[in-house]
């Protein structure tokens, strides 16, 4: 019986301050997501996009007034309330969720969803930002730097208890992988943690194969399966220009891949985030072509 494929799109740019971040999920579409899965011999089902407010239409687009004010949290909550519930139910009629997006802060539904159908849940986190502040470590009040934080019950009482109950996920379940741009309280907060980080340092020292090895033992062995939130600036900006906060020194095209691949042959994955694909910044649609490049990928297409 073939695999089942959800997609689930949410053009949100709440969390974020770049414009143009909500038209990821059809920049993703556009590059042939849906057909390319189906050719290797999945069942997929589009279910369109989640209902996101525009930001316009809302009163927050400014900068906090003071140390631990947010930007549009009540309209992220509601975004995300709305996800944990498709991608919960997408999970409990046997589908594997693909959530597109969009800026980070769509991880705190789709984390929501996850965790509420599959019990001990590990998490693999490529990102070149931690994704780790709260409010009173935040510069920007931008929700999309928060997420991480937000699902290990870290944060606002809104956001953390989404969808009813914290945390997500634990920490001594997840694996940090590509991060080389921290925030100064974050940093200081990550060192004190449980979580199993690795910076692109140690990507360079051990190699993509030994660290995804380590991962999966983490996130994949004595739970039920792991869920991957995957920022495309994880990659290096010669590879994904179309991000809103690229950050040089990021993953090849190769480690990318060969990440997804090992993922695909651990047979462990139960859900993916596809995040933070930008085209107003991008160049010939270059990141959603990788963004559908690397699906393939973690749905185990394979060279030969």
């Amino acid at each position: 019986m073939a695999r089942r494929v959800q997609i689930i799109g949410v053009p949100i740019d709440l969390g974020a301050d770049r414009r143009g971040v909500d038209m990821g999920p059809s920049a993703i579409r556009a590059a042939g997501l849906k057909g390319r899965l189906e050719a290797l011999g999945l069942e997929v089902e589009d279910a369109g996009n989640i209902q996101v407010p525009v930001p316009e239409s809302r009163p927050a687009g400014r900068a906090p007034a003071k140390a631990g004010d947010l930007k549009y949290q009540d309209e992220i909550l509601e975004v995300s309330e709305a996800l944990g519930a498709e991608v919960e139910a997408t999970l409990k009629a046997g589908k594997t969720p693909l959530v597109l997006g969009g800026d980070h802060s769509l991880a705190i539904g789709s984390l929501a969803g996850v965790a509420a159908a599959k019990k001990s849940l590990g998490l693999l986190w490529f990102d070149a930002h931690a994704d780790y502040n709260i409010p009173e470590t935040s510069p920007s009040g931008n929700i999309h730097g928060m997420p991480l934080a937000i699902s290990q019950g870290l944060g606002p009482e809104g956001l953390v208890r989404c969808r009813g109950f914290s945390p997500k996920v634990r920490p001594e379940r997840t694996v940090l992988i590509g991060v080389r741009n921290l925030d100064p309280g974050e940093a200081k907060r990550l060192r004190s943690s449980q979580m199993t980080i690795f910076t692109m340092k140690e990507v360079d020292q051990l190699g993509m194969q030994r660290v995804m090895e380590q991962a999966i033992q983490v996130t994949g062995v004595g739970t039920s399966g792991f869920h991957v939130s995957f920022d495309l600036d994880v990659c290096d900006p010669d590879e994904a220009p179309g991000v809103g906060t690229p950050v040089r020194g990021g993953l090849t095209y190769r480690e990318a891949h060969l990440a997804a691949e090992v993922m695909a042959e651990a047979s462990a994955m139960v859900s993916l985030d596809l995040v933070e694909v930008n085209p107003i910044l991008d160049s010939t649609n270059r990141t959603g072509i990788l963004a559908v490049s690397l699906a393939l990928s973690f749905f185990g297409k394979r060279i030969l």
